[in-house]
């Protein structure tokens, strides 16, 4: 009798034993299923990338990475996909090494189509400059780009592949997404400003160069509007007012959070995009008390690129700042003696 007991209960045990064992498999399937990141893939040795030559000198009859790379040992860069809209997006992610938890940094590429598309040096260069200061760096190519499925809106559909970037970085091991950030340059910066005012989720944003106003584009540059934006946003001529506003900030500045502090950096002999577009928005800000800070760089160009030491001291000030030390909000109201 005590054997029969013995045994039946070991039956009911293995019977559990297997329920159990499904229950996890399909839950492991489902969250599988429901996976944003599906490719995360290590660029292990960038010797065997072109943009090798560019970051390593000869020492001793010895290659190794010039002095301003040597940050290259204490990050990992990846190539990565995630699903947007359901289409497959392609992108980058950079992070230190050393595991822990990271503030986060979604950055939005310039340029449009395959010009200002992200490749390894970015990776290295770019993004490694903030990840080697304590960030995981996420970068989309958008919809269209580097081998990206869908198509290109500039500024329309496609913002949606950076306002789901936070929801990826919650499937990074090492991602802080509470503590998230955004920087832009030229169209990355209008993407930016787009972003701004569809997501919560982000504390502080970094904007260089930014499209801000595309109906002074047009007229400082009317081949952006036949080559580019008519060409790339949808039933642009039947809808063109609609369209050009949706994609300038100083149209909709009313819209941006007082809790996310903007840093703006313009060169003021950027002839690419204008410093009007961005001292336009700044007096709207002043208006609508958002908080910003601009910094113009006398005689500069469109990548600020005479003063690139300075900037890349002034982004990583303002991400510590509101990232890494929570340091309070600036005091929008009017005061002082």
């Amino acid at each position: 009798m005590l054997r029969f007991l013995n045994w039946t209960t070991t039956l009911y045990a293995m019977k559990y034993l297997k329920l159990l064992l499904l229950i996890v498999f399909f839950s492991s399937c489902k969250a599988q299923d429901n996976a944003l990141l599906i490719r995360q893939k290590l660029i292990s040795d960038l010797s065997e990338t072109p943009i090798f030559p560019v970051l390593t000198a000869e020492i001793n009859n010895q290659i190794s990475w010039k002095e301003k790379y040597t940050y290259l040992d204490s990050i990992e860069i990846y190539t990565i996909t995630y699903l947007s809209d359901g289409l497959k997006i392609n992108g980058f992610l950079v992070k230190p090494k050393k595991k822990g938890k990271y503030p986060c940094v979604i950055y939005n590429r310039g340029g449009n189509r395959e010009f200002g598309s992200l490749k390894i040096g970015h990776g290295a260069i770019t993004l490694g400059r903030i990840a080697k200061e304590g960030y995981v760096v996420i970068a989309s190519q958008y919809r269209g780009n580097g081998g990206s499925e869908g198509q290109e809106e500039f500024g329309g559909k496609d913002v949606n592949d950076i306002t789901i970037l936070p929801e990826v970085l919650k499937e990074i091991e090492d991602a802080d997404t509470d503590r998230i950030g955004m920087y832009g340059w030229s169209r990355g910066g209008m993407m930016t400003y787009i972003a701004l005012t569809k997501t919560k989720n982000i504390k502080a944003a970094i904007v260089g160069g930014a499209v801000s106003d595309n109906f002074l584009t047009i007229k400082d540059r009317p081949e952006m509007e036949t080559n580019v934006i008519e060409e790339l946003i949808p039933n642009y001529y039947t809808n063109k007012e609609t369209e050009l506003k949706k994609r300038s900030a100083v149209q909709w500045a009313n819209k941006f959070s007082k809790n996310v502090p903007i840093l703006m950096l313009h060169g003021n002999s950027d002839w690419r995009v204008k410093p009007e577009q961005s001292l336009h928005l700044a007096l709207k800000f002043e208006e609508n008390r958002i908080p910003y800070r601009l910094i113009m760089f006398e005689g500069e160009d469109h990548g600020i690129s005479e003063h690139k030491k300075e900037v890349n001291e002034q982004v990583i000030k303002w991400l510590d700042k509101y990232l890494k030390n929570k340091e309070p909000l600036p005091n929008m109201k009017y005061h002082g003696r």
